[in-house]
């Protein structure tokens, strides 16, 4: 458990954010971390809402996405696209080479959908462990939390302490916004929008994992949607 300096300084950023909007927490986030934070890409409308917001306040700041070797075409055709649009330059991390080599020699290509400890070993080899190299060095980093997004992630707060990561503040500006909201966002700014999105895909990972959700089934349920229960996370947001 982290210290109890970190506990106030979270609960008071809470309390000073709790009614601020994404605009007025990302101006206080990109000057308070100048040079020291980082932007976690998924692709997703609401990573494209965070980078068109902060591209508008500062420069300092790194933005990476995790390429897992299993994205949807259109996916790195979006990259692409997003590169073209913001002129900011966007990292791609991979996962290391032999890890992947090692898992596929041994369990196969499609192993993930065996056993859900297989589907986290899959997970924490080809995301999880590519993100802790994304987060080195950084004091903080950005993320497209919403805790309309699925039942385990209804209680997250705007400002968290990440310890699995590395030990860094983890800031989710977000976090209250519906997916209406966001969708109104990107229209009225005009903001390159994923084209899987327009296929009924509001939660978009790797391509064997991922499906198009139906009317009334939650915004997530498309990810990992053989697996019957618990909470279905990658372990990029594991909490300690």
């Amino acid at each position: 458990m982290y210290g109890d300096h970190k506990q106030t300084t979270k609960s008071k950023l809470n309390y000073q954010f709790q009614d601020a909007g994404p605009q007025e927490f990302l101006s206080w986030a990109l000057k308070n971390y100048e040079n020291s934070i980082v932007l976690a890409n998924s692709l997703s409308a609401e990573d494209t809402t965070i980078l068109h917001i902060c591209s508008k306040i500062s420069k300092n700041f790194r933005v990476f996405i995790l390429d897992t070797g299993r994205l949807h075409e259109e996916s790195l055709q979006f990259l692409e696209e997003c590169r073209s649009y913001y002129k900011i330059p966007i990292q791609i991390y991979f996962p290391q080479a032999e890890d992947v080599e090692a898992m596929v020699q041994k369990k196969g290509l499609f192993s993930f959908y065996e056993s859900i400890s297989n589907r986290k070993e899959c997970c924490h080899i080809r995301k999880v462990k590519p993100l802790q190299r994304a987060l080195k060095g950084a004091n903080a980093w950005i993320t497209g939390l919403r805790r309309e997004q699925s039942d385990g992630r209804k209680e997250i707060e705007r400002v968290e302490w990440d310890e699995a990561n590395g030990g860094l503040w983890k800031l989710n500006p977000l976090l209250s916004w519906s997916w209406e909201r966001v969708l109104e966002f990107v229209s009225e700014n005009k903001l390159p929008f994923h084209p899987l999105h327009k296929k009924s895909y509001p939660s978009i990972g790797c391509q064997p994992c991922t499906r198009a959700v139906k009317d009334k089934e939650e915004l997530r349920s498309g990810r990992w949607w053989w697996e019957s229960s618990g909470n279905k996370e990658c372990g990029l947001h594991e909490k300690t």
